[in-house]
């Protein structure tokens, strides 16, 4: 598939097939391709906590998201946590910020690796959704994730079971403005 095609072809879906499994190879080729995302100074701070077992899983759903966020991820048969190292992406080596944004670059820099991995599923016949609404210490605490990270996203994975339309999308003129 062309970049063109996985990006027109991919959406955020909220209903996944049941019984359903996804390989740790195929999760890491996933997470692997997230590795030519750029970053602030080569800093290279995104990580990532891949839940799959079922007792995981189902502990995460329940305990982890709310109620709206659980049910659209019901049948999902991965979790990606993503987070960042913090004070490293928009920093110096003397852990200063380097410019007004601070650990907003490591989240920024984080999207972009989390851009990647949503289009490589897409590639790989996969389907997505992000989801910002969580609870960060729980996850913290669950998966043993420490805390120099920033919990940002749960990501879950699947094949869909829906089949949605494209939203609409913003005319590039009310988008893009030339100088």
């Amino acid at each position: 598939m062309e970049l063109n095609e996985v990006a027109a072809a991919r959406r955020s879906i909220r209903a996944y097939k049941e019984n359903t499994t996804i390989s740790k190879e195929v999760i890491t080729e996933i997470i692997d391709f997230t590795k030519n995302s750029p970053s602030w100074k080569n800093s290279q701070t995104p990580r990532y906590y891949a839940v799959v077992s079922e007792d995981m899983l189902a502990k995460v759903k329940s305990d982890c998201l709310p109620e709206f966020n659980a049910n659209s991820c019901k049948n999902a048969p991965a979790l990606i946590i993503t987070t960042f190292v913090k004070t490293r992406a928009g920093f110096n080596r003397e852990g200063v910020a380097d410019n007004e944004l601070g650990d907003e670059w490591g989240a920024y820099d984080l999207g972009l690796a989390n851009q990647l991995l949503i289009l490589k599923a897409k590639e790989l016949g996969l389907d997505s959704l992000i989801m910002g609404i969580r609870n960060a210490e729980k996850l913290r605490e669950y998966l043993d994730i420490p805390e120099t990270e920033e919990v940002v996203a749960v990501i879950s994975l699947g094949y869909r079971d829906i089949e949605p339309e494209m939203p609409k999308r913003k005319e590039t003129d009310a988008i893009l403005k030339f100088f």
